[in-house]
């Protein structure tokens, strides 16, 4: 037997964030006291959604009407896997993000910063046969989080990834290497295991890019397995 295909179950704590986590002060507010219930699987829950492939514009965040996004242009590439790295087809991606000024386009961003008219904070579509797709995006910019006593959040971006049902689904956050805020974030370091968190920072990847235009990033979903990417809301 090839020992490399023997995956082992993660310790609870280690890998995933855990509901409180002393550097992510309001989960303290925010987590279970008790254990969830399980709730019955219905055909509801079991069946759907069907994803239509959606238009290559609502994977490019930078071209508005009024020109180009100000920022770092940079193309992102996520791929979608399982334990074995096998692609999987189909898969529904939605990614959102701050702007360069740190200013997410929502109504409850409310920090006195600029919009960028050209710029659409989201983006979306379904992965290829190879269990791929790519945004054209900008590096988001870092931003304090309210009342929390000079912490900034440092550039992330937010991804969601849908399976074929409602219960396949996932949210987590992407990092950028190599960022100082990183090492004291309360979001990033809620993940015990350093080698866990690594998974979710962004790999530079020149194929990825477009030549003198943007830079090029790549990232590994991973949907099990003892490489699965670590969760975050």
């Amino acid at each position: 037997m090839d020992n490399d295909r023997i995956f082992e179950p993660f310790e609870d704590g280690l890998v995933q964030p855990p509901y409180r986590s002393e550097k992510y002060a309001s989960t303290g507010r925010m987590a279970p006291d008790n254990v969830h219930p399980i709730a019955p699987r219905t055909a509801t829950e079991l069946s759907g959604p069907i994803f239509a492939r959606s238009a290559d514009e609502d994977r490019n965040l930078v071209s508005g009407k009024g020109g180009q996004a100000i920022g770092s242009l940079m193309r992102l590439k996520v791929r979608v896997l399982d334990e074995d790295a096998r692609p999987q087809p189909g898969s529904f991606i939605e990614i959102w993000q701050a702007n360069a000024a740190g200013k997410y386009q929502h109504p409850q961003d409310q920090r006195d910063a600029p919009i960028d008219p050209n710029f659409r904070s989201w983006g979306r579509g379904v992965v290829d046969a190879n269990g791929e797709i790519d945004f054209i995006t900008i590096r988001p910019g870092a931003y304090p989080v309210p009342n929390s006593g000079g912490w900034w959040r440092p550039p992330h971006i937010h991804l969601s990834a849908y399976g074929s049902t409602f219960l396949s689904h996932i949210i987590t956050q992407l990092y950028f290497p190599g960022d100082p805020l990183n090492e004291i974030d309360g979001i990033f370091q809620g993940i015990p295991d350093p080698v866990a968190r690594e998974r979710l920072v962004l790999k530079p990847d020149a194929d990825s890019g477009i030549p003198e235009a943007a830079l090029g990033f790549r990232f590994d979903l991973v949907l099990r397995g003892r490489s699965q990417t670590p969760l975050e809301n």
